[in-house]
């Protein structure tokens, strides 16, 4: 290198943590954090809070964003050349939700080795974890209760045998929610950095690893804007300046926006941006594009590389059957002018399978009220509310002063302006926009239909006739839970068939809270360069765990009561190859 350019540096961690008294119980006393039940995703606060917190990362994000203020901080990319040439490494996305299922995960991935369908994979060196380390929102006490805490119970200490394993991670959306102040603390800029026997080494939200036979892993913070910024670019810019023609990379992202792209053609434009401008001049080839965000695994394939999405690390399983069978990449609709050369990827692997993923979605009317009793609740008083507004109308003397009374009136308009608002209508020149607010509109106009019939029932029975407070407590006592049970049932009933429609599919699986059908992958390096991904399903998480204080040092806390078995999702998935440079073969589930 010249003198303009000197050697980047590349930094080894080699504090290790101090060993820790064994728990003996499930006791979080002992344990050191207290295991997390799942996010109910349609609690009323938790979507007025998340609702709050996004607009204020739209309206204010520029100004919270920290990426500009991480130039002051260390500019080392890594280096990470495996044992004899050879590296074995893991990544997980989406994992900081309820204990159960990121412990189960996060279990497998502690474990020495694992035989799967005949194969012996050992644990990974290197564990990338691939944005929303935390659920709902980022702060201390999250992630220390739904992710290093489970992550430590895993793997508390440094293997006494082989080397020690390295934590590098990238934010997600809910890793932003607080402008990074969280993530940065638990992931960057210490020294001795580590979660329970894996040390943490980076110091900024984007890195750069080379890995062995001219493998390297760029992992690029591109959340919340159209542009990546400019010491982000400065830094990948003097990372690449060691690649070459021969040079292979895996490029990790935040979120699959080569699968959003189908429908928001600018959502990959940041991602080419970085290819054309910092990948291609240097003639290397990006083999692998991997991320989570969408919480399950699918994998698109084509002539140059595989697209890789695998978010199944601990939060509610996300719908599979809805997407696409084949992308074109960077999407033809784009308006930027200088895109590179769109090219043609196939749906090849999917987990869960399309029709599970369809037969999941019928466990709506049973899973929603019970995983989010809070919005029954919600939709029991206002249906309430407004059965008390539409029997208060009906005493009105003209036809006129019945339909227009002024409670009625608000409580029509709040419900109905709920629905549209649930529905998320996007953009007016979107192509999708007026189904939304159809879909949206009809389910309000249902719902006051369940009011309207909730009140000619309601003014035939002796209550209403009672002397005030009479009617208001036996409404709440009486009236609210059940029509709050058949207001969440016309609910899921909405969800099922907008689904149908692509509206309100992520609300029919979050609504649900399904924590099962986990996934990650195990990646394997060979000496002649070889990339082979192992990607791996949980059909079953464990829920029943049983400490293990007799185990050694570094064996995990916990150990299933249950049987965890992992299956590889796919046959292995072999990616350049130079010995034989096969074709990748399709597999479809």
């Amino acid at each position: 290198m010249s003198d303009q350019h000197p050697p980047r540096r590349r930094r080894s961690a080699e504090a290790e943590p101090s060993v820790a008294r064994r728990p003996v119980s499930m006791d979080p006393q002992q344990l050191g954090f207290t295991p997390q039940r799942p996010v109910g995703w349609l609690a009323p606060l938790l979507l007025l809070s998340t609702g709050l917190r996004t607009l204020m990362a739209i309206l204010f994000g520029a100004y919270l964003d920290k990426r500009e203020l991480q130039n002051a901080l260390s500019a080392d990319s890594f280096a990470h050349p495996g044992i004899d040439g050879e590296l074995w490494f893991d990544y997980v996305a989406d994992l900081g939700d309820g204990f159960h299922a990121t412990y189960s995960v996060a279990y497998l991935l502690a474990q020495p080795r694992l035989e799967i369908d005949g194969r012996v994979l050992p644990r990974g060196q290197l564990l990338l974890m691939g944005g929303d380390q935390v659920y709902p929102l980022a702060n201390g006490d999250g992630y220390e209760n739904r992710t290093k805490g489970p992550y430590r119970a895993a793997l508390p200490e440094p293997p006494a045998k082989g080397p020690q394993p390295t934590l590098f991670a990238l934010p997600g959306n809910h890793d932003w929610y607080d402008g990074l102040t969280a993530f940065l603390r638990l992931f960057a800029r210490r020294k001795d950095g580590h979660i329970g026997g894996w040390r943490t080494q980076q110091s900024r939200s984007y890195f750069a690893v080379e890995l062995p036979a001219n493998w390297w892993l760029f992992a690029i913070d591109e959340q919340f804007g159209a542009y990546i910024d400019d010491p982000q670019l400065v830094y990948f810019e003097d990372a690449a300046r060691d690649l070459g023609p021969e040079d292979r990379v895996i490029l990790m992202t935040p979120s699959p926006t080569w699968v959003k792209a189908a429908k928001k053609p600018e959502a990959y434009d940041a991602i080419d941006y970085f290819i054309r401008t910092i990948l291609a001049p240097t003639g290397a080839h990006v083999r692998v594009l991997l991320s989570g965000d969408l919480h399950h695994y699918a994998r698109y394939t084509g002539e140059d590389r595989e697209l890789i999405t695998c978010g199944g690390g601990g939060a509610y399983l996300a719908a599979t059957h809805n997407l696409p069978e084949a992308l074109t990449v960077p999407p033809r609709e784009t308006l930027t002018r200088n895109a590179s050369r769109s090219r043609r990827y196939s749906l090849v692997s999917r987990f869960p399978g399309a029709e599970e993923s369809r037969r999941m979605s019928w466990g709506v009317f049973a899973r929603v009220p019970k995983r989010n009793p809070g919005f029954a609740t919600m939709l029991g008083i206002i249906q309430t509310l407004t059965m008390l507004a539409m029997s208060g109308a009906a005493g009105q003397a003209g036809t006129l002063q019945r339909l227009f009374s002024i409670p009625l009136v608000i409580m029509m308009f709040l419900v109905l302006a709920g629905t549209v608002l649930f529905a998320q209508p996007p953009k007016a020149n979107a192509a999708a926009h007026s189904r939304h607010w159809i879909l949206g509109l009809l389910h309000g106009f249902a719902q006051l239909a369940l009011a309207a019939a909730g009140t000619w029932v309601w003014l035939r029975l002796p209550f209403h006739d009672w002397t005030w407070p009479g009617p208001p407590v036996v409404a709440a006592v009486l009236y609210g839970p059940l029509i709050a049970y058949l207001a969440t049932a016309l609910l899921s009933l909405y969800l099922l068939v907008a689904g149908r429609f692509d509206v309100n599919v992520n609300e029919l699986f979050a609504g649900q809270g399904i924590e099962d059908a986990k996934s990650f992958l195990r990646m394997h390096i060979a000496a002649n360069g070889a990339l082979t991904v192992h990607a791996i399903g949980v059909d079953k998480i464990c829920r029943q765990w049983v400490a293990d204080p007799d185990a050694a040092p570094d064996a995990s806390w916990l150990r299933p009561q249950e049987p965890l078995t992992p299956h590889l999702i796919e046959p292995p998935i072999v990616v350049d190859n130079p010995a034989t440079r096969p074709g990748v073969p399709e597999h479809h589930s």
